[in-house]
């Protein structure tokens, strides 16, 4: 078995407990019987990177006087790639099969069911990897579980979006990126007072830096800080933090290697110089890659669209030229008291042209002057200047911009036209009913977030003409970005407290422009690839 070439016992040891090298063996042992299970690793054994091992060693080798484990919870932080599923699949496994606790209880934890499912799916493949476990284990997808038969033990897959949670008697919790979870319920739900039966329970939450100070994470985070610096002591919470220090160079590759001890191994060093390189170009990417590649709690949104650059892609946009030609719609309805948008996107010709944004708004007419006074929003001057229109009423008439759409199809090759699904069943049967192409689109991550990559892309390239339009350039401005922990991007609407209804719609239509592009042509990510910063 491979060792560490230095191990010392943790400083967090309490006073009567001691360091007991054969339990600590026995856990790293049968960790490294374990095999990875993706990319270049797969079907590889598990050995253990050393700050994964002093870890193991620390939480399964630090034992108090009685013989029981000091650590009941073990705080992991660190930043993404570094190989949290695979390490927190392997303590999942080895608290299920190897601990010696008879009907053991081992949960995995996560803010909704695809996030709990990583782990979950990664100790599967483990056990289908490994002869011995695949014979001791029944493993049952649908249901979530791993059974153990020898100690008739389960590992389940939990989840905050999961209801029927009670009655649980915990053995071993392991929650996956605690930063996620929006409030305490369901944590507090695990852990107070459910491994109050067993004698050597172990939760164990291993997570990257979030974005939000209010939260249970953020709280575990500052616990875990003022134990390091010895301004708190539990004896049985194990803090460790991999990060960058909020007043170091986030650009610097030292201070990369200081968040990431995985650097070159589960993550290389071009990936993290690129997606640094990224950042510097773009403000609205340096959050996400503080948070997601150094550690660092950053501000839980960001404004996201460098107006200087937008501002050098206000090329002209000239419709009567662009009568005829192939083009993609973007429709977001929003309600019927608030802005409509809808934008279309020609796709470039050739390798010389630009994709061309043509956007168009409406608000209800009898409410423009409270708008105006109540948003301190020039309404009134941008429908004078032509850069919006006013439906009769106080709401906005639907019916009117369906016709309106009509008639842009008369005028462009509208070849399909995404919306929203949130209160646009109506008017897509109708355009339906015209003979458009309506497409749903979702407004989640997976969905939105390579079109937002790809407008700034575009916009920081100079490749997307806007005509400088005033109401697209206000919302533009007022996109506030929420990042997921994979690093996918979408505008948060929650935060970005001014109208991004156009923009929304912007990004909806560049997306088909992007994938369908003129008749007969490749799509952009099937060529390139999605971009991912």
């Amino acid at each position: 078995m491979r060792k560490l070439k230095k191990y010392t016992p943790t400083k967090f040891m309490a006073k009567g407990s001691y360091y007991d090298k054969a339990a600590a063996d026995y856990a790293v042992s049968f960790i490294e019987q374990l095999r990875h299970t993706k990319g270049e690793f797969y079907n590889q054994p598990f050995e253990l990177i050393d700050w994964q091992e002093r870890i193991i060693r620390d939480i399964f080798g630090t034992i108090r006087a009685d013989g029981y484990r000091q650590f009941n919870t073990a705080y992991i932080e660190i930043s993404k790639k570094s190989g949290k599923s695979e390490l927190a699949a392997a303590v999942a496994l080895y608290m299920l099969c190897a601990d010696g606790e008879q009907r053991a209880e081992v949960y995995g934890c996560a803010a909704d069911r695809d996030q709990a499912s990583l782990v979950f799916d990664v100790s599967c493949d483990m056990v289908r990897l490994c002869p011995a476990l695949r014979k001791r284990c029944d493993i049952r997808p649908s249901r979530k579980t791993i059974h153990f038969t020898p100690t008739n033990s389960t590992y389940k897959a939990l989840s905050a979006d999961v209801a029927g949670k009670s009655g649980v008697n915990v053995s071993a919790l392991i929650f996956d990126e605690l930063w996620v979870q929006k409030d305490r319920k369901f944590f507090d739900m695990m852990t107070k007072g459910t491994s109050d039966a067993r004698k050597n329970p172990l939760h164990f939450i291993i997570t990257t830096a979030g974005n939000d100070t209010h939260s249970i994470c953020y709280e575990l985070h500052q616990k875990a800080m003022d134990i390091i610096s010895g301004r708190k002591v539990d004896p049985t919470f194990y803090p460790c933090i991999y990060g960058a220090a909020e007043n170091e160079d986030w650009t610097d590759p030292k201070v990369w290697k200081k968040a990431n001890p995985s650097l070159g191994i589960t993550i290389g060093m071009d990936k993290v110089q690129a997606a640094c390189n990224s950042a510097m170009q773009n403000p609205g990417e340096e959050n996400a890659f503080r948070q997601l590649r150094l550690n660092q709690w950053v501000k839980q949104a960001v404004r996201w669209m460098p107006m200087e650059k937008w501002d050098k892609c206000a090329f002209g946009v000239n419709p009567e030229e662009l009568e005829g030609r192939v083009c993609y719609g973007g429709l977001d309805l929003s309600s019927t008291t608030d802005i409509t948008a809808f934008v279309l996107v020609f796709p470039p010709t050739d390798e010389d042209d630009k994709y061309y944004v043509l956007p168009y708004f409406w608000i209800p007419e009898d409410n423009t002057d409270l708008r105006v006074k109540r948003d301190h929003v020039p309404y009134d001057i941008w429908e004078r200047q032509g850069f919006l229109e006013t439906t009769e009423g106080n709401v906005v008439h639907y019916g009117y911009i369906e016709k309106f759409i009509e008639r842009l199809g008369e005028r462009f090759n509208i070849r399909e036209i995404a919306f929203d699904r949130w209160g646009a069943v109506q008017m897509v049967q109708n355009l339906e009913g015209m003979g458009f192409t309506v497409v749903p689109f979702g407004q989640g991550f997976k969905d939105m977030s390579p079109p937002t990559k790809e407008l700034m892309k575009l916009t920081l390239e100079q490749r997307i003409a806007h005509g400088g339009h005033p109401v697209l350039r206000w919302m533009m401005d007022n996109i506030f970005i929420r990042t997921d922990p994979a690093g996918n991007i979408k505008a948060d609407k929650e935060k970005s407290t001014e109208k991004i209804d156009g923009a929304i719609a912007t990004i909806m239509a560049l997306d088909r422009a992007v994938r369908c592009g003129n008749v007969n042509t490749e799509s952009v990510y099937d060529s390139r690839g999605i971009l991912f910063i």
